[in-house]
């Protein structure tokens, strides 16, 4: 394939914007599928949870052939949490479009990514999306995205950017707003004009490993963007390691590139293609391949730090291995080393117990995903309260602070400004927009767990929270943790509808009747501050004396289910959650009062 008929672009946007459905209608553009084929909708969010939380979390690579050029498209992430996805991907783009929704403009993940792709030197083009929604303002949209590329200190090859308007669901794209095509075309003849073709330099074989899947017919496939040179089957080649800049002789066995979703096997491949590589030992993301002659390392991924940490445990209460098939440490301990090769903003590190590991992510979402996904692989663990990263920066004590956005009604403004001040979080800007509020602080990370669930109680769901990283300062002081105590189990067995009917006014259940229990179990919120054991395996004295009233017809308040991210965020400094393929119970870490006691009064 000549180079110059070649273009590679990211497709970057704020979490729900469209970018999956655009990537959607590309490939229909590019008649990847024969006509009587129907693909459905959202095809790159390709796993369950992907699905599920309408989010993407992989970074994916699909190419699209227009015209007689071939586009390179990679799909990111939108959620600053998988930021580590985007920053890795972002490497083999020559350019990128960056997506914004017309009526909510620029939010921050778009900050964000874009960021990261202006100091790569990429070129934008902007593709302002739902300009069919009710009272949406493209044009102040357009100005909001120029503010911003200039605020991130863009040059001004990349201030200069085309921008095209239209509705990625209804499948047209149009340079002016006001005249919708009928097609998606004039977006693909616009990366065509645009994006410019690969940059290729002279020299010897270079290739940073951006990306790896695996296969269990052909093993770990390593992915990136060829820099310089050539790469052909069976190559002799060198790999050279990310950290220690180590190098291992190797030899390439097979050769793929990508067309629509397949990999098609090549003999060569030149400087500017993405392509995928199959019989390297042992390599990493972030290593390059180089000429075994004259081995050159290229410029290592930079990846932000976490911020966040959390405790993995074996599952040890009552009801372990009932549900999963991997409980033990050597099981958790494998697999987290299996997700540290792909997952690249993560760090697993050592608790000085054989059976505990403390894992370091960029957020709970980040974290929770990895939960989620270990526990359909059928694991059981149990995960401690999500803790927030501290440095030492010039000797100051200093922590994570974000740059938070909330978007909700009018009405509710009052209430969210109080709850984040009580969080130590400084209001920088407030902004009406039609009946709603956009109210936008910097607030400790700390801050931030649990406040999403608080909202969405108080706004009726309305309310639209997001926040990205900004940088460490100085430690804001203590937060008020949860003021409400926790209902524990006082004894193993089965809750009976009656004795929960009978507590009712001591608090909120998180059980249904009938579901097995086990002492020191937390099955619910007290009403009052302090924790409380209570009987719920209790049943009703049966004597032989009739009743002077008929029984009251009992009526059990419906209990509060967690989703995984809720429970992390609910839960405090002595409790776990209990996660297994098919229940997340939340305990406390001791399960016996005397116990909890004796240890309270130590700590």
């Amino acid at each position: 394939m000549d180079v110059n008929k070649i273009r590679n672009i990211a497709i970057i946007a704020h979490v729900d914007h469209g970018k999956t459905t655009l990537v959607d209608k590309l490939l229909m553009a590019g008649k990847l599928f024969k006509d009587h084929e129907n693909p459905g909708e959202l095809i790159m969010d390709s796993n369950d949870l992907e699905r599920e939380r309408g989010i993407t979390i992989l970074a994916k690579n699909v190419s699209v052939r227009y015209k007689d050029y071939k586009i390179n498209v990679i799909d990111t992430p939108g959620h600053s949490d998988f930021g580590g996805e985007v920053e890795r991907v972002l490497n083999m783009a020559d350019g990128c479009l960056l997506l914004v929704d017309a009526f909510e403009g620029p939010m921050p993940q778009t900050r964000f990514v874009l960021q990261k792709a202006l100091q790569l030197g990429l070129k934008p083009i902007v593709v302002i999306n739902k300009v069919d929604k009710k009272n949406c303002t493209p044009d102040e949209v357009h100005e909001q995205v120029f503010e911003l590329m200039f605020q991130l200190d863009a040059n001004e090859d990349q201030l200069d950017f085309p921008a095209f308007y239209g509705s990625a669901k209804q499948g047209w794209m149009s340079t002016d707003w006001k005249t919708p095509t009928d097609s998606i075309t004039p977006l693909l003849d616009g990366i065509i004009q645009y994006i410019p073709a690969p940059k290729v330099e002279e020299g010897a074989t270079q290739m940073l490993i951006t990306s790896l899947e695996y296969s269990s017919y052909i093993g770990r496939v390593a992915i990136g963007r060829v820099h310089r040179g050539s790469i052909k089957t069976g190559q002799p080649i060198a790999l050279i390691k990310r950290d220690t800049k180590a190098i291992v002789k190797s030899r390439i066995k097979d050769l793929y590139v990508f067309e629509g979703f397949e990999k098609q096997k090549v003999e060569e491949v030149k400087a500017g293609e993405i392509c995928a590589l199959v019989g390297l030992e042992g390599f990493e993301i972030g290593d390059t391949v180089a000429d075994p002659e004259k081995p050159e390392a290229m410029k290592a991924i930079t990846i932000d730090e976490p911020t966040m940490s959390m405790l993995f445990t074996i599952n040890n209460s009552p009801f372990y291995g009932k549900e999963g098939k991997f409980v033990t440490s050597r099981h958790i301990k494998e697999r987290l080393d299996k997700e540290l090769e792909k997952n690249l903003a993560l760090r697993v590190g050592d608790t000085g117990s054989a059976d505990s590991f403390m894992v370091f992510g960029r957020g709970v979402l980040h974290l929770s995903v990895l939960i989620e996904t270990m526990r359909r692989e059928g694991y059981e663990l149990q995960i401690g309260q999500p803790q927030v990263i501290f440095k030492e920066v010039d000797g100051v004590k200093s922590e994570p602070v974000e740059e938070l956005t909330i978007d909700l009604p009018e009405t509710d403004a009052g209430k969210a400004i109080e709850t984040v001040s009580q969080r130590k979080g400084e209001m920088a800007n407030m902004e009406p927009k039609g009946d709603r509020m956009i109210l936008k602080f910097t607030i400790p990370s700390r801050g931030i767990i649990g406040l999403r669930n608080y909202l969405l109680n108080v706004t009726a769901g309305e309310a639209i929270v997001t926040h990205r990283f900004k940088e460490y300062q100085p430690y804001k002081g203590e937060i008020p943790g949860r003021i409400n105590g926790s209902l524990i189990v006082m004894e193993q067995g089965e809750a009976i509808a009656y004795s929960l009917n009978n507590l009712q006014d001591r608090g909120k259940f998180f059980i249904d009747p009938g579901e097995p229990v086990y002492e020191g179990q937390v099955i619910g919120e007290h009403s009052r501050s302090g924790d409380l054991v209570i009987n719920v395996t209790k049943t009703k004295k049966l004597t032989n004396m009739r009743a002077s009233g008929a029984d009251e017809k009992m009526r059990i308040a419906p209990p509060v289910k967690f989703s995984l991210e809720e429970a992390l965020e609910y839960i405090q400094s002595d409790e776990y959650v209990e996660v297994t393929p098919k229940s997340i119970r939340l305990r406390k870490i001791y399960l016996n009062e005397t116990d909890r006691k004796r240890f309270g009064k130590q700590s």
